[in-house]
């Protein structure tokens, strides 16, 4: 069992997900979580791999971003609007309001972290975030940023994910952001555009 302390001296490298749900969250007998220093040939044998990349952000030196023809609007009421969104930006997944709901009676929750971007002049949504926070740990959590495909490329994304870290940069000590390595769309090179940094990669591991 990984203590608070322990986790806050290396959140990324200690546990392969925010400190709220490690505690909270039981892996699945038939899976297994491997950090990359302990990842070996001889797993591939009988596990398939998913790998992810686990960042952080000491919330210093955020970079600002301004773009004049979208604006970023309050969502924690718009449950609605967030499932339009993410299922029209994944090809691979998709989600339900009653699972977006239960997202919002989770510990750490905070409607002030779901935000929407929309074009000024049509009021369209273009991308959204939604984030949490763990006071307990200090931990802002980067949970869902989404861009519709047709608009990305633009800026839209780091402009929501800066966002999300100005609102918190004088309340939470520091921010974790997590994706899969092998994403299409490369949402790694978006969180280090926005100053996350890091070398952790965890390995989701199940039975071939």
């Amino acid at each position: 069992m990984i203590s608070l302390q322990q986790y806050l001296l290396d959140p990324c490298g200690t546990a392969s997900i925010p400190y709220w749900k490690y505690k909270s969250i039981a892996v699945p007998q038939n899976m297994l979580i491997v950090h990359q220093r302990e990842m070996t040939d001889g797993l591939l044998l009988a596990y398939r791999d998913e790998p992810y990349f686990r960042l952080y952000h000491d919330l210093k030196n955020i970079r600002q971003t301004a773009l004049r023809e979208v604006e970023i609007v309050p969502g924690g009421d718009s449950v609605s609007a967030f499932v339009q969104l993410i299922n029209k930006s994944y090809t691979d997944l998709s989600v339900t309001a009653e699972q977006m709901e239960r997202y919002r009676r989770t510990p750490v929750y905070c409607p002030d972290l779901w935000i929407l971007l929309r074009e000024r002049s049509t009021r369209t949504v273009l991308a959204g975030g939604i984030a949490d926070y763990d006071e307990e740990a200090g931990e802002l959590i980067l949970e869902w940023i989404q861009v519709l495909p047709p608009f990305r490329g633009r800026g839209y994304g780091q402009l929501v994910v800066n966002t999300l870290l100005s609102k918190m940069r004088n309340t939470a000590r520091f921010a974790t952001v997590s994706g899969k390595i092998n994403d299409p769309s490369d949402p790694e090179r978006l969180y280090r555009k926005c100053g996350f940094s890091g070398a952790d990669i965890w390995h989701i591991l199940t039975p071939k």
